[in-house]
């Protein structure tokens, strides 16, 4: 079981509330009856060196994606000591799996996937998500919701061999690889993000949740 993880048992009953499924409680319908305006996640964005040690306050949310030949999960695994915080479809699907029918197990995955890291934002507790090849609209559902409960949001980027890269997830990288470079994630509501190119993926020995020491 994942920590901070609904019973998949009650995978059924999971219910998001309209405040989550449109936008969450920051977006506000307009007078005239238009649709709600966006919310506005924005935030000044820094951008990371690689290290070998990367360090992030407790109670944010980070968003980990790259192509499937980056091996995020087994990234994670190496770099991330504290257990229960990370989060990702096949981890999800797998306590779904003989629990809900083959042809809903997606939609209930990413029913569950969100209300487990709402859960966790709400409480101000740390939470990894990752998936790969995520568009900038996979990456705002998330960000909105650590928007939603004032918490940082942080986004690394795992390269894979060029070579190693299909077709088909080619464009999102890309452009995610872009808008990173030029320092726009910003504008995602990001309020740092590190791109770690396969030459400097073998330096991250750990990522940490912890505060600052008070020198630095």
């Amino acid at each position: 079981m994942i920590e901070g993880m609904p019973n998949p048992s009650s995978a059924r009953s999971v219910k998001i509330g309209s405040e989550e499924r449109t936008g969450w409680s920051s977006e506000r319908p307009r007078r005239d009856g238009a649709p709600p305006r966006p919310v506005d996640v924005s935030v000044r964005n820094t951008q990371l060196r690689p290290s070998d040690r990367l360090r992030y306050s407790p109670g944010s949310l980070l968003f980990v994606t790259g192509a499937r030949a980056a091996g995020l999960d087994r990234l994670l695994g190496r770099v991330i000591e504290e257990r229960g915080i990370v989060f990702t479809p096949a981890k999800v699907r797998g306590l779904l799996a003989g629990r809900v029918p083959d042809d809903q197990i997606e939609e209930k995955a990413d029913e569950l996937l969100r209300a487990a890291v709402a859960k966790r934002m709400q409480a101000g507790e740390t939470a990894v998500v990752a998936i790969e090849n995520a568009d900038a609209p996979t990456r705002r559902q998330f960000v909105e919701l650590a928007h939603a409960y004032r918490r940082p949001r942080h986004l690394l980027m795992v390269e894979a061999p060029n070579d190693r890269i299909g077709d088909e997830e080619r464009t999102v990288l890309d452009d995610l690889r872009r808008t990173l470079t030029a320092g726009d994630l910003g504008g995602e509501g990001f309020h740092t993000s590190i791109r770690l190119a396969s030459t400097t993926l073998a330096e991250l020995n750990k990522i940490v949740f912890r505060p600052a020491p008070a020198d630095d």
